[in-house]
């Protein structure tokens, strides 16, 4: 199991390059906006990031206390476009639940 990385400078925790690689998008569905409404949100995670790692980058790059992190692997759909056959990326998802009242606001970001 890889060691989480943590850095601190003066109590306080700083961001590492591998905390921006992990959280690659907040993920914008109608189960996110639900979400929302139970102090959680939704990211796109790269596939080999664990809960811990998570954890801490959100922690850093927000500046939130995060109280839980749960992980969905959905595997990539076959589809057939114009008789041709394809197969869609696999995606890892993270649904982090923040501490109360803890907000983060992913659309002032994009």
């Amino acid at each position: 199991m890889a060691k989480v990385e943590k850095k601190k400078i003066e109590n306080k925790l700083v961001a590492t390059p591998r905390s921006f690689d992990l959280l690659l998008r907040p993920v914008i569905s109608e189960k996110a906006a639900k979400l929302a409404d139970t102090n959680a949100i939704a990211f796109e995670v790269a596939s080999d990031a664990t809960k811990q790692e998570i954890a801490l980058a959100i922690e850093t790059l927000y500046k939130v206390k995060v109280r839980k992190v749960n992980i969905v692997n959905t595997k990539g759909k076959v589809k057939t476009f114009k008789g041709r056959t394809g197969v869609r990326n696999a995606v890892k998802k993270a649904y982090v639940t923040l501490a109360d009242n803890q907000k983060i606001d992913v659309m002032a970001k994009i």
